[in-house]
């Protein structure tokens, strides 16, 4: 195994490639793809130290294959008073007391430790050696620990180089969505057609975890019919729910399936906001604000977004609703991305909103 002076993170499958790439950069360095096997990774070990810092960059600059690229500061046995130590002389080059960090230990091979030891001991050693603080959700530093089998390479990393989802002056706007009730008319098409589009739609609605999606009817239907789309709904929201489960880190909400007529339920929920979304109405960026302040309100306690599927919703009903939006003038959208269309602008507008009131 070449000396980890530079470790490049790939995606599955693509070690050899990215390997080959960096030796076409024409720099003097050995490069190894899956180092003792382990996948996701190339290592590199350069011949001239002051090569490192032009190299990396390089690789940043000229080969997207690379997910990450961190460059090497130490690099000891792995073995934890080492890595402590080593830990510790990188700290004290690049933090101050008012600099916080984290450390972030990723562990490949069998040790008599876990990461998390890791983590704990090096991190106790750097606060007692810099006196700078923890941060572990938003650090200005971190401080990295690749573990390959009896190899560690450590570095430091700033905050602009790590992408996460969330962030500071990122607004999560999923729990607003448990407020959504969507209300759709069933899909009742050509035989071959309705489950799927039911089973494409319950994803959808799913995806956004909504507090419940309403099978609206209008009048009689065929019950063979609504029996098909209902199946295909049911197995959309709960395919798309065993995957939510898995991956992630909050428990996901299982929409609610209810049945229902549209005109009784227009009736039923008289006192609560309602909105359809048809061409006939006012064009999204102008009522944004007002729909994103309504859901937003702590005296909503359900908004109700209306939508049609072959046929739109009745007209009458429009005398009974708060507001009739048009979400993308000229263009008519397709019963499946319909409601989704719908949640992704409240999704911008609530975003928007949130940031406003926060000012």
């Amino acid at each position: 195994m070449v000396r980890p002076d530079i470790i490049v993170k790939t995606l599955l499958g693509m070690e050899r490639v990215t390997a080959s790439r960096i030796e076409e950069l024409g720099f003097n360095v050995n490069v190894e793809p899956k180092p003792k096997g382990f996948p996701g990774l190339v290592t590199l070990e350069v011949k001239r130290k002051s090569d490192g810092p032009k190299l990396a960059e390089a690789i940043k600059q000229e080969i997207p294959e690379a997910e990450r690229v961190l460059l090497s500061e130490e690099v000891v046995n792995a073995d934890m008073d080492e890595i402590v130590e080593a830990a510790v002389k990188v700290s004290t080059r690049h933090l101050s007391p008012d600099i916080t960090f984290a450390v972030r230990t990723v562990r490949r091979g069998t040790h008599q430790y876990k990461s998390i030891d890791v983590n704990y001991k090096a991190g106790s050693a750097i606060i007692e050696a810099t006196g700078a603080s923890v941060n572990l959700d938003y650090p200005d530093k971190i401080i990295w620990v690749e573990i390959i089998g009896e190899v560690a390479a450590i570095g430091i990393a700033d905050k602009a180089e790590i992408w996460r989802k969330m962030k500071p002056g990122k607004v999560e706007v999923r729990n607003f969505f448990r407020k959504v009730s969507v209300v759709q008319i069933p899909y009742l098409g050509p035989r071959g057609s309705i489950r799927p589009m039911g089973s494409r739609i319950g994803r959808a609605v799913q995806m956004f975890e909504v507090g419940e999606y309403v099978v609206a009817v209008v009048g009689s239907v065929k019950g063979w019919m609504l029996n098909l789309f209902l199946e295909g709904l049911l197995e959309g929201v709960e395919s798309r729910y065993n995957i939510q489960r898995r991956t992630y880190a909050h428990r996901p909400h299982r929409v609610e399936v209810v049945v229902q007529d549209l005109y009784q339920l227009v009736r039923e929920r008289k006192d609560e906001p309602k909105i359809v979304f048809e061409p006939e109405g006012e064009p999204f960026p102008e009522v944004a604000e007002r729909l994103a302040e309504m859901t937003a309100s702590n005296d909503v306690a359900r908004v109700n977004m209306l939508f049609g599927s072959r046929e739109g919703v009745p007209k009458g009903v429009f005398r009974f609703v708060d507001m009739v939006i048009d979400l993308c003038p000229g263009v008519t959208l397709s019963t499946e991305y319909a409601a989704s269309s719908a949640l992704i602008g409240l999704a911008y507008a609530l975003e928007e909103h949130l940031k406003k009131a926060n000012v």
